[in-house]
């Protein structure tokens, strides 16, 4: 098992080198791996490169929050999410992507959802899945090459941008050949849609031991570089169990394992032994909040108890560019639930999102997707994109704060 360095916040010249390059904005347009992109260029290095397939002007990307802007806002401090950075995960209007249009006159399917979104003013989605109601646009099932190339469309057509997905991880270890070419598949589908990531909504392990958590870090290792090679950064996204003590000293149970800990969270130790060139994280911040309620003591390999906070801002910026993704999920304080917290919709919580968003910094690297869990209702059809709606505002309200 090899340990990697934590990576060093970047520099000037490094911050520079986080946004695109005017190749690699086509590439994403053109839906296509880099090492093909490349490949392309090269033989077409005397002539001129296509017009991008997907090239429609965005029907609404006019008047509201124009460009990216450079995060001030005439005199009313500096923006804490720049515009072209709000996003939401698919997962928070789940309802209204399976909705049948033939039986409401409520936004139905994928392509009129991501028409009120825009019209709500976002400008980037995370899919958790491509399924919709099969009397949408498209059909039902839209995770193939074809259904990318649809979804691609209504993407432009709105001026938004796909950022993720939680999709297909391989459940195998060592990987099959049918799992090695459906990640592959997937991994097509996310250059189609223009995806920068491609994760998964679970953590690499359930467990607590050491020993898991080094056979997570190889096969993610495995899995990042298949990413790479393909221009989409491999990433996890983590809930509150991820952030509780890593067992790993102390006497051993009767299998043979550790009862007791060193102090070490076992999310950090999957950052320190994956290589920060391969795998990436989505903090879901609801849950990390959760952590530091839930997981504040670890019984040491002395038998004391002892204390140790989580910081879940302090963990972002440790290991920085690591973080390209958030769930940005709100909850009320409520301490009989056994969590911590409640859900709620974003900006309506107790969540410090203007601290959180201040200390971790890096404002045009990080991608906040809105989540609700409980947007959608069973006797309020149209809740989930009245609530997202709410969400967008409260997220393009937030402001450092003056000193």
């Amino acid at each position: 098992m090899t340990s990697y360095s934590d990576p060093s916040r970047p520099s000037g010249a490094d911050a520079a080198a986080l946004t695109d390059t005017p190749d690699e904005a086509l590439r994403r347009s053109l839906g296509v791996g880099r090492r093909r992109f490349l490949s392309t260029c090269t033989a077409v290095a005397a002539g001129a490169v296509a017009a991008p397939v997907f090239g429609a002007a965005p029907a609404l990307a006019h008047g509201r929050d124009h460009g990216h802007g450079h995060g001030h806002d005439h005199g009313r401090g500096q923006v804490l999410v720049p515009p072209h950075k709000r996003g939401i995960i698919l997962y928070t209007v789940r309802d209204a992507t399976a909705r049948d249009p033939l039986a409401s006159d409520l936004p139905s399917g994928f392509r009129e959802v991501f028409k009120q979104l825009a019209r709500h003013g976002y400008r980037q989605v995370e899919f958790a899945g491509y399924r919709q109601h099969a009397n949408a646009p498209g059909g039902d099932n839209l995770e193939t090459v074809e259904g990318a190339r649809l979804l691609r469309r209504w993407l432009d057509d709105y001026g938004l941008r796909a950022q993720g997905n939680h999709g297909f991880i391989p459940s195998s270890w060592p990987l099959t050949a049918a799992d090695k070419d459906t990640f592959k598949k997937h991994l097509e589908i996310a250059n189609i849609l223009g995806m920068d990531h491609m994760g998964t909504g679970g953590d690499p392990t359930g467990s607590s031991y050491r020993a898991d958590w080094d056979v997570a870090a190889d096969k993610w290792n495995a899995l990042g570089e298949i990413a790479r090679r393909e221009g989409i950064k491999l990433y996890t996204h983590n809930h509150d169990s991820a952030y509780g003590f890593l067992l790993d000293r102390g006497p051993l149970d009767d299998q043979g394992r550790p009862t007791r800990s060193s102090g070490i969270r076992k999310l950090e130790y999957f950052l320190k032994v994956t290589d920060p060139k391969l795998v990436w994280l989505e903090m879901d911040i609801f849950w990390a909040h959760v952590a530091q309620y839930k997981f504040h003591t670890y019984t040491a390999p002395d038998g004391s108890v002892r204390e140790n906070v989580f910081d879940p801002a302090a963990l972002v910026t440790r290991y920085n560019k690591r973080y390209p993704l958030f769930h940005a999920k709100d909850g009320v304080v409520d301490t009989a639930n056994g969590m911590g917290w409640d859900m709620v919709p974003f900006g309506t919580g107790d969540i410090d999102y203007t601290t959180f968003f201040s200390r971790v910094g890096l404002s045009n690297y990080r991608n906040p997707m809105v989540e609700d869990d409980n947007s959608p209702s069973a006797t309020d059809p149209a809740q989930s994109l009245r609530e997202a709606k709410i969400s967008y505002d409260n997220m393009a309200a937030l402001r450092r704060r003056r000193r």
